[in-house]
């Protein structure tokens, strides 16, 4: 069953009485070489657990499913249900969840269906729930080596800008601290159907083993970047002053002893700076 071919899609979902949710952000791949690029360069192999979120019709999770030893889908939509016992029906490595994904115990779904494998996440991300599901994934800490998405382009650009330059903000930040981040290929929006208003982009996130701060740190670390993010235009002692209640003077020391002007922005600053900053500000507070 050709699942990007656009006839026999559109009668798949007509027999199922089937309309698409702007709601549910759902663009379903119709270009035949997207997902055999995004399963081969998302760790989808032997010796590995595939954890997908969102399947569509199944044109990835199919995909995943010839190349990895189990595929665990999480799909919000109970519409989908039939129609994917009719496209995946054959596949006996398929598990597919009826939940959703901000509220399925994923760590549950690896331990059990992937026990005795590695583990790596592989999705076409809505639109509207990206960022949220991707620091789900990263702040669980879940036996996952790698997180490879398709994404907005605008949202793959904020991901996988440097630390430090004006494209960063907190979410760049944030994956970068959890793991390493690069861009695979973009999509263009003719290979949706329907087709969305932007171009998409995939990107993988390598995550990292271990973390550059202690837990006790973190949540300080990311309640500084957060405060700063949100008040980007303001200098960074600033921003912290009006969110976090810090007092100026003290940012202005840590600032100094790590050789940063006092009139820095937080989007000036690297992943070292912001961490060194974090555990400075830390013993002062």
């Amino acid at each position: 069953m050709n699942l990007t071919n656009i006839s026999t899609v559109k009668d798949i979902l007509s027999r199922h009485g089937f309309n698409f949710s702007k709601g549910l952000g759902q663009n379903f791949i119709i270009n035949p070489d997207i997902c055999p690029k995004i399963a081969e360069m998302g760790s989808a192999e032997k010796g590995y657990g595939i954890l997908e979120i969102g399947t569509g019709i199944g044109v990835l999770t199919k995909e995943l499913a010839l190349r990895a030893d189990k595929v665990s889908a999480v799909e919000i939509d109970t519409r989908l249900m039939p129609v994917l016992q009719e496209t995946l029906g054959e596949f006996e490595n398929i598990k597919i969840y009826n939940e959703d994904v901000m509220k399925a115990d994923l760590r549950k779904i690896i331990s059990e269906d992937f026990s005795g494998l590695k583990a790596a996440v592989c999705a076409n991300l809505p639109y509207y729930i990206t960022s949220p599901v991707i620091m789900l994934l990263l702040e669980s800490r879940l036996p996952i080596d790698s997180i490879t998405v398709m994404v907005q382009k605008e949202a793959a650009q904020r991901l996988c800008a440097k630390v430090g330059s004006r494209d960063s903000g907190a979410i760049t930040v944030g994956v970068n601290y959890y793991g390493t981040v690069k861009q695979l290929f973009g999509v263009s929006r003719g290979s949706f159907m329907p087709s969305p208003n932007v171009d998409s982009a995939v990107i993988r996130i390598d995550v990292n083993k271990e973390m550059k701060l202690e837990p006790n740190e973190e949540k300080f670390f990311f309640r500084m970047v957060q405060a700063g993010f949100s008040q980007r235009r303001k200098t960074l002692a600033n921003a912290l002053y009006s969110i976090m209640g810090l007092p100026k003077n003290d940012v202005y020391s840590a600032l100094s002893e790590l050789g940063i002007s006092e009139s820095v922005r937080i989007e000036a600053l690297t992943m070292e700076q912001l961490t060194d900053l974090s555990k400075r500000l830390m013993t002062i507070n």
